[in-house]
């Protein structure tokens, strides 16, 4: 890359370490309210106008209320029996990050999926702003490919790029001639 280098870590530069453990506590609690299957109760995680942001398929939930009606009661549809589980932790100030997996057995509709009835793992990856004791920003990767993949269904018609992986396809060159 040629030329003056883009600012690196904006939301990050004032992050006030000495909250790292006030951080932890909001962020545990709101992953065993998660477990618990709260809707109602979740608002003393989270800010009421947080934001939720999340990938392709997942959209984006402004507000509390938005998240519990268009995120957490169409999942508790779609996915029941489902416990969280966090991998990994970070803990940094104002800052936390986790990736693991939710484990859910598919009772309800799911992209246009008819209920099956499979348990399934549904693999995610979030980080959150805590402020003033409550989440006020979420950014989320949930990897919905691979629950369709579990549920029968390949959403990238047999294009993914597992085949480099594998050996069944060759990996285009770079033109660097443009």
């Amino acid at each position: 890359m040629s030329g003056a280098r883009p600012e690196q870590g904006r939301l990050t530069r004032d992050n006030d370490l000495s909250k790292t453990e006030d951080t932890r506590r909001v962020i545990e609690g709101m992953v065993d309210g998660l477990n618990d299957h709260k809707i109602n109760g979740i608002g003393a995680f989270f800010h009421e106008a947080f934001r939720w942001m999340g990938n392709a398929g997942c959209g984006t939930k402004n507000g509390l209320t938005e998240f519990q009606d268009n995120w957490q009661r169409p999942f508790q549809a779609a996915f029941s029996d489902k416990v969280c589980i966090d991998e990994a932790r970070l803990f940094s100030g104002e800052w936390a990050a986790a990736f693991g997996a939710q484990h859910a057995t598919h009772t309800g509709e799911f992209m246009g999926i008819a209920p099956t009835g499979k348990r399934v793992e549904i693999r995610y990856m979030d980080f959150w702003k805590v402020s003033e004791g409550r989440i006020v920003d979420n950014w989320v990767m949930v990897d919905f490919p691979h629950v369709m993949r579990q549920l029968g269904v390949d959403p990238f018609n047999g294009q993914g790029w597992e085949a480099y992986d594998k050996g069944e396809r060759v990996p285009p060159r770079p033109n660097h001639n443009k």
